[in-house]
């Protein structure tokens, strides 16, 4: 055992300490970036009804003088489903490709913060699709019967940084191995 002490262990790589990282981002920040980032998924859903007709059914339905109730019955399965598809993988998409390239969604960018890499604080670069798929993807199930699951999961999911300690990390920064600290 050459070049090997026995009275000291090896050396191991251990999780940055706080001091060493930007400061995190605290959770009223996060929240208002998601409210900002929920703008984009609000018109990603208005084009994926649009696009599969959804809209249009509903529109018609309204113009028969149905109620909402009425309206909603009137849907046709297949297309809610697509819907849900386009808007997740959409959103999927969008948060994946500007979290791997700098960090930041629209509403990151807005509120001031980032997400970065626990281990060094780099930006996540592939680590942000990891992180974006982990957050978006149970959102899929929405147009299914498991659509609760997805659903419960998410509010788990974005309410997790509370009680995590050091970094507060939600489920899809464990995922990814990232904290949102600011810009």
């Amino acid at each position: 055992m050459t070049g090997m002490s026995l009275d000291q262990p090896p050396a191991v790589r251990t999780q940055p300490e706080l001091a060493e990282m930007a400061p995190l981002a605290p959770g009223g920040l996060r929240f208002a970036a998601r409210v900002i980032d929920a703008l984009v998924l609000l018109v990603l859903w208005l084009v994926a009804t649009v696009a599969t007709g959804m809209f249009g059914d509903v529109m018609r339905a309204q113009e028969r003088g149905d109620g909402l109730m009425e309206s909603a019955e009137a849907l046709d399965p297949a297309k809610a489903v697509l819907a849900f598809g386009i808007v997740y993988l959409g959103y999927f998409l969008y948060e994946g490709a500007l979290l791997a390239h700098n960090g930041q969604t629209l509403g990151k960018r807005a509120v001031g913060i980032r997400v970065a890499m626990l281990a060094d604080g780099d930006l996540p670069g592939h680590r942000g699709w990891t992180r974006a798929a982990v957050y978006a993807f149970p959102g899929l199930l929405g147009g299914s019967p498991f659509g609760l699951f997805g659903q419960l999961f998410w509010v788990v999911n974005s309410l997790w940084f509370v009680r995590d300690h050091p970094y507060h990390q939600c489920l899809h920064d464990k995922a990814a191995k990232t904290v949102v600290v600011r810009a």
